[in-house]
């Protein structure tokens, strides 16, 4: 990430309009259909004739395969998302990049992931998207650890530091990733919300409910994650604060009651936007079905602030979440062919609207 340019005058409508001709290069149902159909080669010969083609020649040369797209992904991912940064400056530039630290936590929880399944380093490294706050040296460093432990020792100084090292305790007794998880995504939000709820300023505003609803989906996951795991785990000790739907006494104890969770969210302010998703809890019971309809929710109901608010940072935020999207049902139809799974398998994993 460039060197911030706070300076200057917030330039919504430039910016907005360099971010509606990147939403039209996105990949349609249309596209994913095609990719469905095809062995990662020829995933990765599709990318080529798309906006991927600069990554896919670029790497070409040195990986082949599922490695490829892989690689591909996450340099055009953090080429895109630091455009926005030389796009944007004033106050804009300050609250773009605010909101692109979810990626250094991203970068925690995927290293935190690999230790923990033992996965190979060099696939960790692939997984990695360069586009929050943490240089080459800390994400090499990350990476290079050789335990959680010593995880939890790089982050400190970080905003990750305390919140990482209080969960480690909790982490050692469970063998569960939830607390660690968890205290990432605590970190990154109550850093990302200190001093926006209280502003009277109309943009602040725009960019708090916006992450509201992140924050409120983001308990809703975590909530039925600890509850779905049997650990002995308070969910309020893990609550995310800056959300509108509960606060966390209120989750604990829906947690352990998906039928009046449900009731909860339906008389909710996102009623609308969930109303498919929680109809998936309730007729598969099934957690991971549910957590793919909270992120095509959440798409949706990003869409639908952009729409009424398209002179603001709402259109800027929803395009990142449409590109991570993007990203991710690409990188589940290559692995997906890759492993030998059915189309149909495949596009159980896939997020769209």
């Amino acid at each position: 990430m460039r060197t911030a340019d706070a300076e200057g005058t917030s330039n919504y409508e430039y910016v907005n309009a360099r971010v509606r001709a990147r939403r039209a290069a996105l990949f349609d149902d249309e596209d994913y259909r095609k990719l469905l159909r095809m062995g990662p080669g020829e995933i990765a010969r599709f990318m080529e004739e798309s906006e991927y083609e600069s990554e896919i020649n670029a790497l070409g040369a040195r990986y082949d395969g599922v490695d490829l797209i892989e690689y591909a992904l996450n340099r055009n991912l953090a080429k895109h998302f630091n455009d926005l940064l030389d796009f944007s400056s004033g106050d804009l530039y300050v609250l773009i990049a605010r909101y692109l630290r979810k990626f250094d936590a991203w970068n925690v929880k995927t290293v935190i992931r690999g230790i923990y399944s033992d996965t190979d380093r060099e696939d960790v490294r692939s997984d990695l998207i360069r586009a929050g706050e943490f240089d080459d040296d800390v994400l090499d460093r990350l990476t290079e650890a050789g335990s959680v432990e010593d995880v939890v020792e790089l982050l400190d100084g970080t905003i990750f530091g305390d919140p990482v090292a209080d969960a480690y305790e909790d982490y050692e007794a469970t063998n569960l990733l939830v607390p660690l998880e968890n205290a990432v995504d605590r970190a990154f939000y109550e850093e990302l919300m200190e001093g926006i709820t209280e502003s009277q300023n109309r943009a602040l505003q725009l960019y708090a409910e916006f992450l509201q609803a992140e924050i409120d989906f983001r308990n809703i996951r975590n909530a039925l994650r600890i509850s779905r795991s049997g650990a002995d785990i308070d969910p309020s000790e893990y609550f995310i604060d800056g959300g509108q739907l509960f606060d966390a006494s209120e989750l604990s104890q829906l947690a352990t009651n998906t039928d009046e969770l449900v009731a909860h969210i339906r008389e909710s302010t996102y009623s609308d936007e969930l109303d498919e998703a929680l109809d998936e809890l309730e007729r598969a019971d099934s957690l991971i079905g549910f957590e793919h309809a909270l992120d095509a929710a959440l798409l949706e109901y990003s869409e639908h602030l952009s729409h009424v608010f398209p002179l603001s940072i709402c259109p800027v935020l929803a395009y990142v979440l449409a590109k991570e999207r993007e990203v991710d049902n690409i990188r589940a139809i290559a692995r997906g062919r890759e492993a030998g799974l059915s189309e149909d398998e495949i596009e159980a994993e896939l997020v769209v609207l």
